[in-house]
Formats: C-alpha cells, sequence, structure tokens
C-alpha cells in the first residue's frame, strides 16, 4: 500500500459521499416537484381563465382585502412560474 494508493482511495470515497448526497437530494425534491404536478395545472388552467380575469380586475379595482395574499394576480409571477415549470420539463424529460 502506498500513499498515492491511500490519498486515491480518499479522493474516491469523497467523490463517492458527494454523488450519493446528490442523489438523494435530487431524488427528494423530483418526489416533491411529482407531488406538485396537479397544483401547476390548477394554476395553469387558472391563469387566463374568467376566474382568473375577474379575480385580476377586482385586484385592480382595490376590491380584494388588503390582508389577502394574492402573488398569482400578478401577471409576470404566475407566468414567470410556468416558464420556469416547462423549462425544467424540458430539462428532465418531463
Amino acid at each position: 500500500m502506498t500513499m498515492k494508493q491511500i490519498e486515491r482511495i480518499k479522493q474516491m470515497e469523497l467523490r463517492m459521499e458527494r454523488a450519493a448526497t446528490a442523489v438523494m437530494e435530487l431524488s427528494a425534491a423530483l418526489d416533491k416537484y411529482e407531488t406538485a404536478q396537479e397544483d401547476i395545472k390548477v394554476l395553469s388552467d387558472y391563469y387566463g381563465s374568467k376566474a382568473w380575469k375577474q379575480d385580476f380586475a377586482d385586484e385592480e379595482e382595490g376590491k380584494l382585502p388588503a390582508d389577502l395574499k394574492r402573488g398569482m394576480l400578478s401577471e409576470d409571477g404566475i407566468w414567470n412560474l410556468l416558464e420556469d415549470v416547462r423549462e425544467l420539463n424540458s430539462r428532465i424529460g418531463f
């Protein structure tokens, strides 16, 4: 056994640990993403629908409660999310 061999084994062990961690984290993230597909479909159907347009108009007219979270009524917010979904799906072959 040489020092070069020991160093090689240490380096390979480190690479294996990093790769195993990355695989585990990506697998968990993909599980979460797959679970979110129903939410993404519902948001996609909602965006540009009559209901969304009415909600958007009511927001513009100040008819909604001030403390109501409504990020999805931002045209850029929901569009950017759906565009990110398209790009991600392309990357992962979804």
